[in-house]
Order: C-alpha cells, then sequence, then structure tokens
C-alpha cells in the first residue's frame, strides 16, 4: 500500500510539471473520440426514431403492390379505410415557359398516408387537392427549377392541373428520392383521362390499408403469402419497413464509425509518438530512480498512471465534444434522412467513447512506456545504446499484437463480419506499414546519399529529418494517411463524374425518347430525322416473365433443397427484352453463339448477360420458358454476351432472336443526338407536345442530377474525412511543440556559432517544406493505389490519374506544415541566445 501512495504522490508531482506535454499527446486522440462519440449518439438516436415513427415510414399498415390492378376483397372487408395509387413515370410540361421534365406521376384515391401527412405548402393544400376538380401537388424541387409558383398550370399527359400545393415531404422520402425522381401528385380519377394509362405502359399498382390496431399483420401476409406470390404481388409492412430502413442506417452509421475510429487511430499513432518523445526525456530521471533502489516496473507505474489520468481528462473532453457535435449531424445528413432526428445525450455512446478512449491510450501509450523498464542505473553515466530494440522485446510485441486484436474487435462489431473485419484490418496494417516504410526509407536514403556539397542550410534541413527525437514516421504516418483518404475521395468522386459526363462526347447520344407506342414510331423517327437530327438507334421492347427453368417452376423451386434452389427474385421479376440477331458497340460474345429463326418450328436460342446468368446459375444449354402476356415461348440458353451497362446505349439482360417476338405487343426505344441543350429542350418540348405518353431523357438533365447527388455524398464524406485531416492537423502541431526543447538546442547552437536568424530560419522552413511535402506525396501514392483498386474492382472503370486534384492536395499539406512549424520556432529564431537560455 505504501509502495502504491508513494507511485501516486511522485506520479502527481510530475504530472503537474509536465502537464501541458502530457495536454498535447491528449489533444491528438480527443477529435477521434468526439467523432466515434457523435456517430455513435447519432445512430442511437436515429435507431430509436425509426422504430419510434416507423408507422409514418410506411403511411399504412399494409402496402401491397403489382404492375397489374389489385383487387382483394378479403383484406379489403376488415381494412378500417383503404387507399390506392398508381403511378408511372411520365414527362410533365409548364404551360407558361413551354419546359418538361420526367417525373414519377402518382393518382392517389383515398387519405393516404393514414399516418403522417404529405407536407405541402400552402398547409390546406394536402387536403383540397382531393376535393375535386384538377389539382395538383408538385414537388417543391420541381417548382424550383422551372420557378413555378402555386396558382400555375402543369400539363400531365392530355390534361392541365392547376398547382394547388407545393409538396415539401412525403412519409418515408428522403431528399435524395425528391432529387433522383420528383413526384407529381393527381386525383385518381383523372388517371385515364391523361392518356398515359396505355397498353405496354409502365405502371406500378399501390393499395394501401389502414387496419385495426388489435390485427395482426404478420398473420395476414403469412395467410395470404402463396397466393400473392402466384400473383406477384408485393407486400410491405411496417416492420418489414421499419426493419429495412433500420439496416440500412445502421450500415451507414458503422461505416461512418470506421471513418472515425481511422481518426481515432491516427490520433493514437500521434499518443504513441509524443509518449515516445516524452519517454526519451525521461530516460535520465528514471535512471536515477534506480540508482537509489527503485524498479524499473515501479518507475513505470509512475508516468503510466500519468498516461492513464490523462488518456481519462482526454476521453471525457472527447466525449463532451462529441455529444455536442451530434447537434450538427441530422443537418449534414438531412438529404439521406427519412425521418425527423431527436437529439439526446446517449449515455451508452458516452461511455462506449470513454472506455474506447481509455483502452487506446493505453495501448498506444504503453508501447513506448515499456522501454521504461529496461532502463539500468548506469544509464546515468552512459545514455548511449541502452534502449532495448523493438525485435528484441517480446512483451512491446505483445502489445501490437494487442493493439491488431483491438482494431479487429472494433472493426468487427461494426462491420459484423470477420471477412470484412480482417480485410479492413489489413489495409489498416497495409497503409501504416507503407507510410512507415516510405519514412524509414527516407531517412536511410538521406543519411546515406546526402552529397557534403550541398548548400548549408539545405544540407542541415534534411539531415533534421533524422535527428534524435525527429517526428518523421509519425507525421508522414499520420498527415500520410489522412491525405490519403481524402485524397481518394477526390479522385474517386472525379472519375465518377467524368463517367457520368456522356453528354458531353462527341460519339455518344445525349437524348432517349421511350414509351413510344408501334403506331407512332414512324411518326416520331420522322419528327426527328426533320431537323437534321440522327436516329442512332432503334429499339421495340417486349415485357415478359420467367415461368420456369429446365421444367422446375416457381412452386416447384421453393421445395427444393437450400442448395439447389434459385432466387425467388430470378422468378418474380418482370424481363425487358428486345430482339435482333446481331451485337451492338456495347456487347462483346463470351459463349456460345447467335443463332436465327429461320423458320417457325425452329428451335429459339436467346443470349443473357453472363453476369447475370452467372449470378443466378444460369447455364448453356438451359431450357428457358417465358411467358408473354399469357404465351408461354419456350427458349433455349444460346450464348453469353458481356454487356457494358455503364454506356449509353440499349442494353438488355436477355436478346432474342428476330422473327419470334415480332408480334407481341411492345413499346419502342428512339435514341439520338442534338448538337447542344437549347435544340435538345425543343425537341424534348415539341414531342412532349405531340405525343403525351412519351417519356424523354435529356442526358444533360441526367448529368446534372447524377453531380447533384454525388456532390451531397461527397460532402458527407469529406465532412467525416474532415476529422482525419483535423486529427493529422493537431498530431502535427503537437509533435513540433513536444519536440521543441529539442529544435531550441539546435537553434540556440546555431544561432551562437554564428548562424543569422535568417539562416536558422531557412533551415526550419526547409525542414518543414521536406516533411509537409514527404507526408502529402506518400498520402497522394497511396491515395492512387486505392484509387486505382476501387476503378478497376468496384466501379470497373479505366483508371486515370487526378493530376490537378493531386497538386491541389499536396500545396494545400505542405503550405500548412510550413505555417505551422513556422509559428512554433519563430520566437526562437527571433529571440537573442542568452534570452532563451534564460527561460
Amino acid at each position: 500500500m505504501s509502495d502504491n501512495r508513494w507511485i501516486l504522490k511522485m506520479a502527481l508531482r510530475d504530472f503537474r510539471k509536465n502537464f501541458s506535454k502530457l495536454m498535447l499527446f491528449v489533444s491528438a486522440m480527443v477529435i477521434g473520440i468526439a467523432a466515434l462519440v457523435a456517430i455513435s449518439s447519432f445512430g442511437d438516436n436515429l435507431s430509436k426514431d425509426i422504430d419510434s415513427q416507423a408507422k409514418e415510414l410506411l403511411g399504412a399498415d399494409l402496402v401491397l403492390n403489382n404492375n397489374q390492378p389489385i383487387s382483394i376483397q378479403k383484406i379489403d372487408s376488415i381494412a378500417l379505410e383503404v387507399s390506392e395509387e398508381v403511378n408511372f413515370a411520365s414527362m410533365v410540361a409548364f404551360p407558361a415557359t413551354g419546359e418538361s421534365r420526367l417525373t414519377q406521376v402518382r393518382a392517389l384515391k383515398g387519405s393516404f398516408p393514414f399516418y403522417g401527412e404529405l407536407e405541402t405548402v400552402p398547409k390546406e393544400a394536402e387536403s383540397t387537392f382531393r376535393q375535386g376538380g384538377r389539382k395538383a401537388l408538385v414537388e417543391k424541387l420541381l417548382m424550383a427549377q422551372f420557378n413555378a409558383e402555386v396558382g400555375d398550370s402543369i400539363k400531365v399527359g392530355e390534361l392541365t392541373f392547376v398547382i394547388e400545393g407545393e409538396l415539401e415531404k412525403v412519409p418515408g422520402q428522403t431528399g435524395i428520392t425528391a432529387t433522383v425522381a420528383p413526384a407529381v401528385y393527381i386525383p385518381m380519377e383523372y388517371a385515364e383521362a391523361t392518356g398515359l394509362i396505355q397498353y405496354g405502359s409502365r405502371l406500378n399498382y399501390q393499395r394501401y390499408y389502414l387496419l385495426e390496431e388489435a390485427t395482426s399483420v404478420d398473420d395476414i401476409v403469412k395467410k395470404f403469402e402463396e397466393e400473392w406470390q402466384e400473383e406477384k404481388i408485393g407486400n410491405t409492412t411496417v416492420e418489414s419497413r421499419r426493419s429495412q430502413t433500420g439496416r440500412s442506417f445502421e450500415n451507414l452509421a458503422n461505416f461512418l464509425s470506421l471513418v472515425a475510429f481511422i481518426a481515432l487511430l491516427l490520433g493514437c499513432v500521434g499518443v504513441a509518438s509524443a509518449v515516445n518523445v516524452f519517454v526519451k526525456e525521461k530516460l535520465a530521471s528514471v535512471a536515477v530512480l534506480r540508482c537509489i533502489g527503485v524498479t524499473a516496473w515501479v518507475a513505470m507505474k509512475i508516468y503510466l498512471l500519468q498516461i492513464l489520468i490523462m488518456g481519462l481528462l482526454g476521453s471525457m473532453l472527447g466525449a463532451f465534444l462529441g455529444s455536442g457535435l451530434q447537434y450538427l449531424l441530422p443537418l449534414v445528413f438531412a438529404d439521406f434522412l427519412p425521418v425527423e432526428v431527436s437529439i439526446g445525450i446517449a449515455w451508452i455512446s458516452v461511455f462506449f467513447g470513454l472506455i474506447t478512449g481509455l483502452f487506446v491510450s493505453l495501448l498506444f501509450g504503453l508501447l513506448p512506456l515499456l522501454k521504461i523498464r529496461k532502463v539500468s542505473p548506469m544509464a546515468t553515466l552512459r545514455t548511449e545504446g541502452t534502449e532495448t530494440k523493438l525485435r528484441n522485446d517480446k512483451l512491446r510485441w505483445a502489445v501490437i499484437f494487442g493493439i491488431l486484436l483491438f482494431i479487429f474487435g472494433f472493426s468487427f462489431y461494426l462491420l459484423n463480419g470477420w471477412k470484412t473485419a480482417a480485410a479492413f484490418t489489413g489495409f489498416i496494417i497495409f497503409a501504416f506499414l507503407a507510410l512507415w516504410s516510405v519514412a524509414m526509407l527516407i531517412m536511410w536514403a538521406i543519411r546515406r546519399f546526402l552529397p557534403i556539397s550541398l548548400r548549408y542550410t539545405l544540407r542541415q534541413s534534411l539531415s533534421n529529418l533524422y535527428r534524435p527525437n525527429n517526428q518523421t514516421i509519425s507525421l508522414i504516418a499520420t498527415i500520410g494517411l489522412g491525405t490519403a483518404m481524402i485524397s481518394t475521395l477526390f479522385f474517386i468522386q472525379g472519375q465518377l463524374l467524368d463517367e457520368v459526363k456522356f453528354a458531353d462526347k462527341e460519339d455518344q447520344p445525349n437524348m432517349l425518347l421511350f414509351d413510344i407506342q408501334t403506331h407512332q414510331v414512324d411518326a416520331v423517327v420522322e419528327s426527328i430525322k426533320s431537323k437534321d437530327l440522327p436516329i442512332l438507334q432503334q429499339v421495340p421492347i417486349v415485357t415478359m416473365g420467367l415461368e420456369s427453368i429446365n421444367g422446375i417452376n416457381r412452386k416447384a423451386n421453393d421445395t427444393l433443397p437450400d442448395e439447389d434452389r434459385r432466387s425467388r427474385g430470378l422468378y418474380n421479376r418482370e424481363f425487358r427484352v428486345t430482339y435482333r440477331d446481331t451485337l451492338i458497340a456495347s456487347e462483346r460474345l463470351i459463349q456460345g453463339q447467335l443463332r436465327k429463326v429461320k423458320s417457325p418450328g425452329d428451335s429459339i436460342f436467346v443470349s443473357f448477360d453472363e453476369g447475370y446468368a452467372s449470378r443466378t446459375g444460369i447455364s448453356l444449354g438451359d431450357e428457358i420458358i417465358f411467358n408473354v402476356q399469357g404465351r408461354p415461348i419456350k427458349t433455349y440458353v444460346g450464348s453469353f454476351r458481356d454487356v457494358k451497362f455503364n454506356q449509353v446505349s440499349t442494353n438488355f439482360l436477355v436478346l432474342f432472336p428476330e422473327n419470334v417476338l415480332d408480334n407481341a405487343p411492345k413499346f419502342h426505344v428512339v435514341i439520338t443526338k442534338t448538337k447542344n441543350d437549347r435544340q435538345a429542350a425543343n425537341v424534348q418540348a415539341e414531342i412532349v407536345r405531340v405525343f403525351p405518353n412519351i417519356s424523354v431523357v435529356n442526358l444533360g438533365a441526367i448529368v446534372e442530377t447524377l453531380e447533384d447527388i454525388l456532390s451531397k455524398i461527397a460532402f458527407v464524406i469529406q465532412f467525416m474525412a474532415f476529422f482525419s485531416i483535423a486529427t493529422g492537423v493537431v498530431v502535427l502541431i503537437s509533435s513540433l511543440i513536444i519536440s521543441k526543447y529539442q529544435r531550441m538546442k539546435e537553434s540556440i547552437l546555431l544561432r551562437t556559432l554564428g548562424a543569422s536568424s535568417r539562416k536558422v530560419s531557412t533551415i526550419n522552413t526547409l525542414e518543414y517544406f521536406f516533411l509537409g511535402s514527404l507526408a502529402s506525396l506518400s498520402g497522394i501514392l497511396l491515395s492512387y493505389l486505392a484509387a486505382f483498386l476501387l476503378s478497376q474492382f468496384v466501379f470497373q472503370l479505366p483508371f486515370r490519374p487526378m493530376l490537378k486534384e493531386a497538386v491541389i492536395v499536396y500545396l494545400a499539406i505542405t503550405s500548412l506544415t510550413v505555417v505551422l512549424g513556422w509559428l512554433n520556432g519563430s520566437k526562437i529564431i527571433k529571440s537573442p541566445p542568452m534570452e532563451i537560455l534564460r527561460e
């Protein structure tokens, strides 16, 4: 007990003397803890709100959907209220300007939503648009785009509606959904009169049910599940929507927590670096303690206690900042949230942050702290060579193993899969090893090859990179990894944006016209040609379902063992196919061959996309019976194609030969290219005016939408990457301040030997320039590797180095390092040597 009291007394006495130095190492982990607590608290609160607002997410107790009208009397009879909706993609036009856009038209009957409400401006428009008359609710994004106001007109098909209100929010809808497919609500009674519901139109019918509170929705679903599957009727319950939404946002929260965890790991490297310098300064004191009989373990406990105290303080500060930071997150994620998020202190997350901070302080502080136990009394007389090398210290290797185990365990907790956790841990190990190797290689190369003939200031600044107490490794590791994260984001974002800007490419089309009925094709083609525009593609499309594969239909498939059973989605999905006997530019034959049908009795061989066939277990030679509007067609898989779906073209999973579907019900797609956006707008307006049922996609507008979505996603990721960059900056500042004493001695020595303030300043500035350059360039190189792997194996895009973005990142990081380094040493450089010595 007396030993423990003495250790505490010594720790507190030394703690007061070294508080500022220890506070610096704490600052390195505060940002990571703050980010971790903020994300964890936000995720907990969001999860609770999704649970409490689950009915508002769906707007009903049960929703049924199909591509055919739904009529189920058995459920209608037990429901308190039923609403109907038919929705479809269609062009709408604003008569005041003549402009048009593709939207999601939703024809509504009844008082849906039963939970929550359609939020409109004015508020009463939510109910008045249902009370008779041709009135519409229009998404606010659409209103803003075309400068429309309440009371203006909007044309949907053959009918013109008065805009009754601006639609602010729909239950369960996010801002991203509104950006991709802005909605226009009209009363159901006018749906047929618009002329948009025709044979071949792609419609989605939905029925919304309000049930008695005591009714078990799950029992109803189980009772009718087989019948609904037979008729391909989908169902969504409050519980299934809650689970789906909760699972999606749990995955998002876990991803963001991983980003925050990386920021924490960067801070931990700063902790280890700061403690390492702290320990080196204390070796002489430890040697003195050893001389008076204190054991190495007792001496180590004195400093370990200080580390734990500061770790606890840092964790508490980080948890406090994180609890406040979560108030910003609903604003950051506003476009991605389907519910209103309530903010409050999540004590479990705060406790989680405290424990995590304390644990990482112990692990990463213990690694350099273990050197103390090897200090002998002889170190008071001979300091050189007293440190034990890492390779000979089994206990420090055990701590390294503990750190890796902690990283794996933490990522496993967030990712719920050992393979993903192992991959994440492997990436962290690889990144740190790569950056550590770069730093070691640079220091070795400078020591080995630095020419003596170099100018003194340049040679001295380079020599400082491997001097005692240098921060080269820690700075390259922390700032390099932070730079790698933000650079990878910039590179991938740039590549995706470049890829979607297909409308600007000379050899790519920029306008698609679809839902063209067979009797309209000639008139549409003639109209386009009259404007001297090319018909790049004219494609018929037939809608069909899959009846059976090798004689096994959906019912028989459900009875097969799990290993032999195919996905239900294969039987339930609607296939849209075309027919031709040749390949187009976006296709490549992989296996088999295209076979023509020359006479009515010939076997029909179809071609599948190779990727889809592989995922669903379809093989060459399989017998597949398709159902085309009630008529079965027996086919065989004759070939596989590699289809480039990221190219602007009419690409299909299934390709039929000619002379099979010629008389089947179909609609057509025509693709052309306009010379500029103004011509595209004029063509679009004219087509929609003459043929209201035809939908026109201006790919230039699609590019703008994609850019908007990507910018929103990029903002979220940049916001999280900020924590890594901020941590790297804090580590940079703390590393410079911690090594300030060593730099002070060097500067005083140089000034005493006659060096001018300008020369010393030049040496320091060049040193910081080299540090910033090496750290940023290492991170950029690592990000190039990450971007290459993501481009090739995730996005399947050709990799293009983003040189402009790389230069911007390099200049920003290097300049920041130079400025912070200059501020750190400016007082020493400007003051006379004697003044500094007196201090």
